[in-house]
């Protein structure tokens, strides 16, 4: 056992070199996980002497190391950053449908208005304006777009990198956001399909859309999209929008300083306006200029010229009077089709250059006479035999008031009111000849007064409303009855509700200058009324109808003797009565009215062809100075139409009828209802025959006015037999001005 334990090998450490060749286990230094602190003093007396060496060589590795850690670091946190990214991205791309399901949703419909002749009259609809192919429009458009949006657009792949670090640089050296870097396919896909919330979750959405647009579609439908979609301010949804809306023109016709002003709206479009600040716009406009010259788009030459030319100056509003029809034709249009899915044409009744002269005509006379006179606003209707609208002017200026004075505003129309008395007088058997006495009569408490307090005694109809008279006027109406006048003037075209009284005579209730205008119509047609249209068609882009007005049958309402008799009297007006300032080379007839105190002033007359009406007055009611429907009315209806009867074939007026000679003229006496005998001349007094009226008559001392209550007055008995029998009648003063009497608000202070 003793020499078992003493023959015992143990390990050891501290032995020499030589020792670890002996047989059996032994243990290195170098197998060791931990060093010794021996080993530990020899290698830093080792570093101490190699540092002898020179401090350049350490220096180095120190540097390298410096960088190799911080190359390993901004690694690691890039792999981390991506990781975060991804994550993100798969978050916010996971709240989104799936991609199989996305599509580009339909562009909001156009409503293409054109006019008789094929002229565009307006767009409508949220866009304001119909698509344009990219290879349509002007090719400066594009270019300008490009140049100062997306330089690289046609380079990358629906997100710019370069654009992007660029934009994140600038933002944060000038410490705030400035730029956005947004490519035009990231603004197209947040136009198409998000909200301009700037939030994480929109940026997102907004990447995962623009690189699934370019996957889908090229290039150039990219940028078509993007045009035909973009705002460009003042309510202008893309570029054929626009460029009606600044130039007045096609996108195809936009020039190189016009294209780039288009451009420079995409940074701001409601502050950059050319409606809304001209300058800012054309320094905006320059700088796309630069832009496009840098990028190589246009020439040095081309450069200078777009510069020098003049800068854009547009209206706060869509301009131009077929603006008030386009707005009429859209509340229409739902009642015809229903609800608007896709792009359609309306092909108007409307004549652009009628429309055009009638405009001009309205403000060249308020432009002329408005300030001296006292106007400030007009109105014009002009419609043809089978009811179409050839012509609507509601206002002075669209773009500084919408509100359509044509369709919308009712005013009292004054003595152009009276062809329905006459009218209804005619029907109740009385004919142009027949005479009344024109005199101051008074109707219960209410006395109507001749413009100017003149009167002329014994009178035929027609020199009665040739010469405007109120007198006359009302005592047809209590012959006939105010509601016989009501009846008629329904049943002509006049739609408002009429009170039925006896100053319905002389215009008191309120119509409208399209419904006014549109009862006259029968009067130049012969007896029918039609339906009063402004839209022709309505088609869709590819041509299909989807409605036509036919033009269907319109129903008689006035008998062809009657339409005679009416246009015989009313031609009387143009030729020798209030409206001689209207007459031109084709025969015409119409009516002037003027309201108390000159609140409105009109003209409706009519030729075989075209019924007009004309109004002139204020918003606010305020008189003008003197002005009747003879002057300002009839003068603007002149001027249209002799314009609209250019090269046309004259037409005469339809019906006729032939006076019977003055000296053959007998008395007629008052039927009673239902008959058709003439009626009576009211006399002087009882027993007593008034003088006949003469041109060159002396004028009488005033004296006091005969006066009849209204029960009574030339109204026909149920035997026949008239019941004023008995009572005072009317003086038949001849000419000269009477003494003037005390009005009421409810007097109307003359016809025209």
């Amino acid at each position: 056992m003793a020499n078992r334990r003493d023959n015992r090998i143990e390990p050891s450490f501290e032995g020499p070199r030589q020792a670890r060749s002996q047989p059996g286990l032994s243990v290195s230094e170098e197998d060791r996980v931990v060093p010794s602190n021996r080993k530990a003093s020899v290698k830093r007396k080792s570093s101490k002497a190699k540092s002898s060496r020179g401090g350049r060589g350490r220096s180095r590795r120190g540097l390298f190391g410096v960088f190799g850690r911080l190359f390993y670091w901004c690694f690691v946190l890039a792999i981390w950053g991506g990781i975060a990214v991804a994550g993100v991205v798969v978050y916010y791309g996971a709240k989104m449908p799936a991609a199989t399901t996305w599509s580009i949703p339909d562009r909001a419909p156009n409503i293409k208005i054109v006019s008789a002749d094929s002229q565009l009259l307006a767009n409508r609809g949220m866009s304001g304006g119909e698509a344009v192919g990219l290879h349509e429009m002007s090719p400066y458009i594009p270019e300008a777009v490009i140049a100062i949006e997306d330089r690289r657009f046609y380079s990358h792949f629906g997100i710019d990198p370069i654009g992007l670090s660029r934009a994140m640089v600038t933002n944060v050296m000038g410490g705030h956001f400035s730029q956005g870097g947004s490519t035009l396919t990231q603004q197209l896909a947040k136009n198409l399909f998000l909200t301009p919330d700037r939030t994480l979750e929109r940026k997102v959405q907004e990447v995962l859309l623009a690189l699934w647009l370019e996957h889908k579609h090229s290039k150039d439908q990219i940028l078509e999209m993007y045009l035909n979609r973009v705002y460009f301010g003042s309510g202008a949804y893309g570029v054929e929008a626009a460029s009606r809306r600044y130039f007045g023109k096609s996108a195809r016709d936009v020039t190189l300083s016009e294209a780039a002003l288009l451009a420079g709206l995409l940074k701001a479009p409601s502050r950059l306006s050319p409606a809304r600040d001209p300058k800012a716009a054309e320094e905006r406009s320059q700088l796309v200029l630069a832009a496009m010259r840098e990028e190589g788009k246009i020439s040095e030459k081309e450069f200078k010229t777009a510069l020098s030319a003049p800068a854009t100056r547009s209206p706060s509003y869509w301009t131009g009077s077929e603006n008030y029809v386009a707005d009429t034709i859209m509340e229409e249009l739902p009642d015809l089709i229903g609800d608007v899915r896709g792009d359609i044409v309306i092909d108007s009744t409307v004549d652009l250059n009628l429309q055009k002269l009638a405009e001009q005509s309205i403000r060249r006379l308020i432009d002329g006479s408005g300030k001296k006179l006292n106007v400030t606003q007009g109105a014009l209707v002009s419609i043809d035999d089978s009811g179409a609208v050839r012509a609507m002017v509601g206002g002075y200026d669209y773009s500084t008031s919408q509100f359509d004075r044509a369709s919308e505003a009712r005013r009292q129309p004054g003595s152009a009111f009276k062809p329905f008395v006459y009218m209804a007088a005619l029907e109740a058997g009385r004919t142009p000849d027949s005479v009344r006495n024109d005199a101051p009569i008074k109707i219960g408490n209410w006395t109507p007064d001749n413009y100017g307090g003149k009167y002329f005694g014994k009178v035929t109809l027609a020199t009665a409303l040739a010469k405007s008279l109120n007198s006359v006027a009302a005592q047809l109406t209590m012959e006939v009855g105010p509601n016989a006048v009501v009846e008629a003037a329904h049943r002509m075209g006049v739609q408002s509700d009429l009170q039925s009284n006896t100053s319905i005579a002389l215009g008191t209730s309120e119509v409208t200058p399209l419904e006014l205008t549109s009862a006259y119509v029968p009067f130049a047609n012969g007896g029918y009324k039609p339906d009063i249209h402004f839209i022709r068609r309505i088609t869709t882009a590819d041509g299909k109808v989807l409605y036509d007005s036919g033009g269907g049958s319109a129903p008689r309402v006035v008998k062809p003797e009657i339409v005679g008799m009416m246009n015989s009297m009313m031609t009387g007006t143009v030729e020798t009565g209030t409206a001689k300032k209207a007459a031109f080379a084709w025969p015409s007839a119409g009516k002037t009215g003027t309201s108390q105190n000159s609140r409105d002033a009109w003209f409706v007359g009519y030729t075989a062809n075209l019924t007009t009406g004309v109004w002139f007055g204020n918003d606010d009611g305020s008189p003008m100075k003197k002005v009747t429907g003879g002057a300002l009315p009839a003068q603007a209806w002149h001027e249209f139409m002799v314009a609209a009867h250019e090269g046309v074939p004259v037409r005469p007026l339809p019906g006729t009828w032939k006076s019977t000679p003055p000296d053959t003229i007998v008395p007629d006496e008052i039927p009673s209802a239902g008959n058709n005998q003439p009626a009576p001349v009211p006399s002087a007094s009882v027993g007593q025959q008034a003088p006949a009226a003469q041109a060159a008559a002396p004028v009488r001392a005033a004296r006091p006015a005969q006066t009849v209550d209204a029960d009574g007055f030339g109204m026909p008995a149920d035997d026949g037999t008239t019941a004023s029998v008995g009572h005072p009648v009317p003086p038949g003063s001849v000419g000269g001005p009477l003494k003037k009497r005390q009005t009421s608000i409810l007097d109307i202070l003359g016809g025209g």
